[in-house]
């Protein structure tokens, strides 16, 4: 069984200053780095996933922006694979599912930013090809939502999201996932 790290989209436009705020993507850094420093420790696949936006409607991760850069917090090294997307599913037309089968890998574990979206949507296609998937809870952000005239609070919907993904592999915290590789 070989398990790799999948970090999504922590990128400067998501922490503050940024063009998309969330609210605790410096939190959700920090423990996606303990989970980065645990698997090059143990020299297990990493895989950093980038998200450049290429609609011309697009207002943060524009190509060649200071926002779209990986934040430093998590910062690649040389050699780790940096997977460029362009959809929120980390694995729609890119190599991410090729380069995981290269390495036999049959378990991912998943941390990074929005919850609600690219986190929500790797997860379940991960589950979806066959993966066994934890998510990370307290290495993932989001922010509030609204529909109609309610506004959804930032907690409630990473909350919701995380309950939803229980249905497609575990959910656990930085310390649990740590406990478990």
């Amino acid at each position: 069984m070989t398990t790799a790290l999948i970090i999504i989209d922590v990128q400067n436009d998501y922490f503050p200053g940024g063009k998309m705020e969330l609210v605790g993507s410096d939190e959700a850094s920090a423990q996606a780095r303990k989970l980065l420093d645990h698997f090059r420790a143990k020299a297990q696949p990493t895989f950093h996933i980038q998200h450049i936006s290429l609609s011309k409607t697009a207002t943060f991760f524009l190509p060649d922006s200071e926002g779209a850069k990986i934040h430093s917090s998590i910062a690649p090294l040389t050699g780790e694979p940096i997977v460029v997307k362009h959809f929120p599913n980390s694995f729609r037309e890119t190599t991410l599912l090729d380069q995981l089968k290269a390495l036999n890998v049959d378990t991912v574990i998943i941390a990074g930013m929005m919850t609600h979206m690219c986190v929500d949507a790797t997860s379940r296609a991960a589950a979806d090809f066959g993966l066994k998937v934890t998510v990370v809870a307290d290495a993932c952000a989001t922010r509030a939502l609204t529909y109609g005239d309610t506004t959804i609070p930032a907690e409630h919907v990473h909350k919701s999201f995380l309950a939803a993904l229980k249905s497609y592999g575990q959910v656990l915290t930085t310390g649990e996932a740590l406990a478990q590789s």
